[in-house]
Formats: structure tokens, sequence, C-alpha cells
């Protein structure tokens, strides 16, 4: 009985041949431009392009900005082989005194996060924001307040709904108790559905 054949791992010049691909890939499904890249990252326009055109070799000098522009890991940006551990290491992140971890890392498209809003004493007053981008919401446990346009929403454990960033909204507890959440982002034009029936929007849907 014929064995089947064992995939070759890459060889660290093939590896570095596809960095410059995935970086154009990745700067395109962004919409960012060269020279608007450049303007982030410090790095000239000449250099980024002939880094992405595969004439001028990857380094960690250059690959550091890049990461952080885009909100990659650098593994991502290299295409690093896999260890061969399966598990996803969560990175929990704290920012405007609640907590996010990601549980998906793949560049562009829909981003998925757990959403921690820790118990207070009392609740905080809204400040709505905006931004480009549709986000999609679950709530897993507490009750959500949800302020968007001129809507004032609490929403229970088992809710979902889907909002326009562009709108200005605020997130937080209803109550003072904690909420845990899951929240798909997407950038704008990208949307996450669920619904059974197409003609029938989901229950707590925002539409624009």
């Amino acid at each position: 009985m014929d064995q089947p054949s064992k995939k070759h791992p890459k060889t660290d010049e093939e590896v570095l041949d596809a960095v410059g691909p995935r970086l154009r890939a990745l700067r395109r499904a962004r919409g960012i431009t060269l020279a608007g890249l450049a303007a982030t990252t410090g790095v000239s326009e000449s250099t980024l392009s002939r880094l992405e055109s595969g004439l001028r070799r990857p380094s960690l000098e250059l690959l550091l900005p890049l990461a952080r522009t885009y909100d990659v890991p650098l593994d991502d940006l290299v295409g690093a082989p896999h260890t061969g551990d399966p598990r996803i290491h969560l990175k929990p992140v704290s920012r405007f005194g609640m907590t996010f971890v990601p549980l998906a890392r793949r560049p562009g498209g829909v981003h998925a996060f757990k959403m921690i809003i820790p118990a207070r004493r009392e609740p905080l007053e809204p400040i709505p924001q905006t931004h480009d981008g549709f986000e999609w919401l679950y709530v897993l446990s507490g009750r959500l307040r949800l302020v968007t346009g001129e809507r004032d929403l609490t929403l229970p454990p088992g809710e979902a709904i889907e909002f326009d960033t562009a709108l200005p909204h605020w997130l937080g507890s209803a109550d003072g108790g904690a909420v845990e959440l899951l929240i798909l982002f997407g950038l704008q034009g990208l949307r996450a559905h669920v619904r059974s029936d197409p003609k029938e929007p989901p229950r707590g849907e925002v539409r624009p």
C-alpha cells in the first residue's frame, strides 16, 4: 500500500519570499495606500513598495511598525510555521476600564472579542463615540446598556444586536453589575448576520 506523502515544511527562503505578497494583500484589504502607510509607520513609501514586491528583505525594524499599524502579531506578517500546538493563547487587553479578549487573529475582515465590563457601585454616564464599521453583540451574562443614536436599550443574557458604529454609541452596565458579551466587529461594509429568515431582522437589530 502506498504511504501518503508528507508535506515538507517551508524553507526560510520560501517563508521570506511570501512576506511581500502577504503585506500587500493585508494593506489592500485594509484600504490603505502606500503613502498613508508611510505616514503612519515612518517607513518611506519606496521602502514599503520594495518590501511588498520582494525587492527588500523584511527585517524586524521594518515589520514592527507594520505589525503595530495593522494590529496583528508578527507571526501573522511572516507566516511563521505552526508549532503543532492548536491552542489559542489569549492575551486580554484593558481599554476604557473594560477587558477585551481577542478570540481570532486573522488580519482584516471580521474580528471577534469577548468583552468584560466590570461591576461598579454606580453605573457610568454614557459618553457616546463613533468610528467606521459594524458591530454585532451577544450578551453572555449581566444586563448590558447600549446607547446608539437616539435609542437607549437594555439587553439581558441571550440577546443579540447589530448596529452601525458610525452612529454615536456607548456600552455599559445597565445596573452596575458585571457584564460579559461577545463582539464581532467588521470594517465598513462588513456585517455579521445571524438570522433564520432573511426577510426578518433579528430581535433588537438597529439599522442605520
